[in-house]
């Protein structure tokens, strides 16, 4: 069950947060500050590429990697050649992962390597390889760890990860915002050295600067009724979201609120983007999750029985391609079937800046959710 108390109560959701992940949202602005200055110190900006690369590989462990080729690979275009190295292995853990190039991967293509671990040995034994075909390595990882060495063994370029002083000593979460962030800021600086996407040194202020303004307006002191992450965090108590995602750059913030629920609150959602999703979820929301699937829940002891899961709808809307909508027949779907339904939609900006937003917003729901939820 759902303590919505909690969200109105800044001191008791600092006590409950105790792996940062609230600082973690509110500092991600000066996350993406940080970053950025590491990789000027690295040479990031004094880089002088000999055309733009054939492919570009991403590899790194969980969904930290997964968020950064996704969102690496939207912003790239439709054409990119932005390609993620899936790992292989018989557990999630540092020393059971391995990863390898394809075959075709030679001098012409990039390696970028993800990580807020770096004590893997099959990402150290990756940049080797690389080095051995020829690629171009980059690597964004702790500073100090066994892949600083494995990158610097293969004259490939290194940017410490940006961390805070409260994460020295604890895992970080994979799908914490600060990590996301960390990770993300220098890659898209090394990207548009290379021309396959804009984002100079204003552009990466921007979305430091839209960050913070989602952190001013998103933040514990905040309350529900103007909090747009509380607000969002309350209507998916005892929900299940089914979240949809409309324009470009809303389709990776939607797949990243979704593991970011599963990771930090342990809470299931379906992620589907529009007008497919239309099709894709129809018989979902007829069925039995749907809110007036069951009459008998009006008369149900809301105090002596836990709260039926039902289905709710949230969409993530950015600029639609060609102005077309199918937001209108959104809602028409979700309110047909008695269907609640939350939107979310991005104040005017660059698509960078406007992605930032969305990923803010979501990941301080997904944040409340875990904190109030116990999780």
């Amino acid at each position: 069950m759902l303590d919505e108390s909690l969200l109105d109560t800044p001191e008791a959701l600092s006590e409950a947060d105790r792996r940062g992940l609230l600082r973690g949202a509110a500092e991600a602005g000066a996350r993406v500050r940080t970053a950025a200055r590491h990789a000027v110190e690295a040479g990031v900006n004094d880089l002088k590429p000999d055309g733009r690369p054939r492919a570009v590989l991403i590899a790194g462990p969980g969904a930290a990697a997964t968020h950064v080729a996704d969102l690496l690979g939207t912003l790239a275009g439709a054409g990119s050649p932005v390609t993620r190295l899936a790992p292989t292995g018989v557990a999630p853990a540092a020393g059971a992962l391995r990863w390898e190039l394809p075959g075709w991967a030679g001098s012409v293509d990039l390696l970028l390597i993800a990580t807020p671990d770096g004590t893997e040995p099959g990402l150290s034994l990756l940049a080797d390889q690389a080095y051995r075909r020829g690629c171009t390595v980059v690597a964004v990882a702790p500073a100090g760890t066994p892949l600083f060495e494995a990158v610097e063994g293969a004259h490939g370029l290194f940017v410490p990860l940006a961390t805070a002083p409260y994460e020295q000593d604890t895992s970080l979460t994979a799908s914490a915002p600060g990590v996301l962030w960390a990770l993300l800021t220098p890659l898209l600086a090394i990207l548009d050295r290379t021309g396959l996407l804009t984002a100079p040194p204003e552009t990466l202020e921007k979305i430091a600067g839209r960050l913070d303004h989602i952190a001013e307006r998103c933040g514990p002191a905040i309350a529900t009724y103007s909090n747009p992450a509380k607000t969002l965090a309350s209507e998916l108590a005892d929900a299940l979201p089914v979240i949809w995602t409309e324009g470009t750059s809303a389709g990776p913030a939607g797949r990243r609120f979704a593991a970011a629920l599963a990771e930090l609150s342990g809470r299931p959602s379906v992620v589907s983007e529009l007008p497919e999703a239309l099709a894709a979820h129809s018989t979902l929301l007829a069925g039995p999750l749907a809110a007036g699937a069951d009459p008998d829940d009006f008369f149900r002891d809301r105090v002596e029985q836990d709260p039926a899961l039902r289905a709710r709808v949230v969409l993530l809307r950015d600029r639609p391609i060609g102005g077309l909508s199918a937001a209108p027949a959104a809602r028409d779907l979700a309110l047909g079937h008695d269907t609640p339904i939350s939107e979310l939609e991005p104040e005017p900006g660059g698509e960078i800046e406007t992605l930032a937003e969305l990923i803010a917003v979501t990941d301080f729901a997904a944040v409340y959710l875990a904190l109030v939820s116990g999780a």
